[in-house]
């Protein structure tokens, strides 16, 4: 049977990797926009959520390798699984800012250079 307490670790636990999701789909959403900066801020408010729920079953853990009494459980076990599942979305989401503020910058030195050519065959048709 779980413990009270095993039960409010892991439910903290699919709260706080939840909310980190919102933050991270959030970051997503402002990638696909280009706002970057908007992007930054929401993956820190994911990491600070992650770091809360990593936190909690952390001192989960370690209180069964001290000795404290601990059966296994599935409510604890998918709490698991959903933290580090979006662990894993959190990084891949910080790893597609950079590609695509990377991409943003050389569509705009592009578009910069075809502007300058542009203007530059105008130029020479009015001479």
């Amino acid at each position: 049977m779980l413990d009270d307490k095993t039960a409010e670790n892991a439910m903290q636990i699919i709260l706080h990797a939840g909310d980190a999701r919102v933050h991270c789909m959030n970051a997503l959403k402002a990638i696909e926009k280009s706002d970057f900066e908007l992007a930054k801020e929401e993956i820190k408010l994911a990491n600070n959520e992650i770091v809360k729920a990593h936190h909690i079953q952390t001192n989960t853990i370690s209180g069964e390798t001290q000795g404290e009494p601990s059966d296994y459980s599935v409510l604890f076990a998918h709490a698991q699984d959903t933290l580090m599942t979006i662990y894993s979305e959190i990084n891949i989401a910080k790893r597609m800012i950079k590609i695509f503020e990377v991409y943003d910058a050389r569509l705009a030195k592009l578009e910069k250079i075809e502007k300058e050519n542009d203007h530059e065959k105008c130029t020479n048709r009015i001479s």
